[in-house]
């Protein structure tokens, strides 16, 4: 019997997952934190999509670029500030900022509200592997900068400037 493929007739599968408010893998760090919503893993590395709630006054991260991904912030509540090489972007509930590989940018909330948003990584990247290494070094006694700049490498992510990179301080 000859082995054949069938190259004409689609095979439908049943992999949807659905993540309700809430839901996913929860990392806390001080009064933030990042839900791990749709992984690399789940995506074959195609898409990384994540929940970031951000208490008053913090940085989320300084200037930096990617190399090799893009990164799409979704606005879900309150007023994210977005760092670009040409100064700070405010972001209102509902908007949506694109940023393409290679282009500096930063984010932050300058308010004095929570601030939610969805972020996405494309492609994924294990960029869950950088959020689990960004929890055990931000929650340290004292930050090590080697160590951090070593996890923001590792994962696609070069600080514009290595002097001024750890998220610390209030956000200008």
């Amino acid at each position: 019997m000859k082995n054949e493929t069938d190259f004409l007739t689609d095979s439908i599968e049943n992999k949807a997952v659905i993540f309700a408010p809430g839901e996913g893998e929860v990392l806390a760090i001080g009064g933030n934190s990042i839900t791990l919503k749709v992984t690399s893993d789940m995506s074959n590395d195609q898409l990384g999509v994540y929940e970031i709630r951000m208490a008053p006054a913090t940085i989320g991260a300084k200037l930096h670029y990617h190399r090799f991904m893009d990164e799409t912030f979704i606005v879900r509540k309150g007023t994210l500030t977005i760092d670009l090489a040409s100064g700070p972007v405010p972001a209102h509930e509902g908007a949506v900022v694109y940023v393409p590989r290679m282009t500096a940018h930063g984010f932050s909330n300058q308010s004095g509200h929570e601030v939610v948003i969805n972020l996405i990584f494309n492609p994924g990247q294990k960029r869950e592997g950088f959020f689990h290494g960004l929890k055990s070094i931000l929650t340290e006694p004292v930050i090590d900068p080697a160590k951090y700049l070593q996890l923001y490498q590792k994962y696609d992510s070069f600080p514009v400037d290595v002097q001024n990179m750890l998220p610390t301080g209030i956000p200008k």
